[in-house]
């Protein structure tokens, strides 16, 4: 990234947060914070005046929380990545607001490093959960198909080796661990990713974890084929 290629606005309403969240953005020399807010409705405010590249939102605020203004936030700028900040992994919230369209989430005692190299992971569209704690928030809150229900219809649409692509996707490997096992490059991974996302009218690849789960493509607690 060049010197202020990526832009970031920060919304929590709490003081401290914002304050840590802002110092860690401004000692970056390629990251840009352009707009702040303590609530949902200034989140959208935020979104629609500044459009920045990454939004770090709270979940809990008063009046519009962070899940509610998700999709609005988006409404108001589209290209906009949002990364939601919750204080427990499995907040019950966090499910909802990954499928109403944000792109991740931290938890608020990650370490500076880890929220900057989410941010940048989130800007250029390639963060992906933590397998563990994708597999738990699935399990948990996606319905759950029973065994065998795949959505043939919606999965008719994908090659053999795009599902291939898909279930490890959903299995939270990496492209690189998924290259490996399918014996391809990266970069041909990347490409079947891409190819997914288009097909299903997905936004990311959380988006691709959630609809392998409720396409039944695989099953909550199955072992990895």
């Amino acid at each position: 990234m060049s010197s202020g290629d990526c832009s970031v606005a920060i919304v929590d309403d709490q003081p401290l947060i914002r304050a840590a969240l802002r110092m860690a953005v401004e000692s970056q020399p390629d990251l840009r914070l352009v707009g702040e807010g303590q609530s949902g409705a200034e989140a959208i405010a935020v979104a629609r005046e500044h459009r920045p590249d990454v939004m770090l939102l709270d979940v809990r605020m008063p009046g519009m929380d962070g899940i509610q203004a998700v999709p609005r936030i988006l409404d108001a700028s589209p290209a906009t990545r949002i990364l939601i900040l919750t204080t427990f992994d499995l907040d019950e919230y966090v499910y909802a607001a990954l499928r109403a369209g944000a792109s991740a989430f931290l938890l608020k005692d990650a370490g500076p490093e880890q929220i900057l190299a989410a941010v940048r992971q989130v800007a250029v569209g390639d963060m992906l959960l933590a397998p563990a704690v994708t597999r738990r928030l699935v399990e948990v809150y996606v319905a759950r198909p029973p065994h065998g229900a795949a959505d043939t219809g919606v999965l008719a649409a994908l090659t053999v080796r795009e599902r291939e692509v898909l279930t490890a996707l959903a299995q939270g490997r990496s492209n690189a661990e998924i290259g490996l096992g399918l014996h391809v490059s990266e970069g041909t991974v990347k490409t079947h990713v891409s190819r997914i996302l288009a097909k299903l009218d997905l936004r990311d690849r959380v988006q691709a974890v959630i609809a392998a789960y409720e396409l039944g493509l695989i099953v909550p607690g199955e072992p990895p084929s």
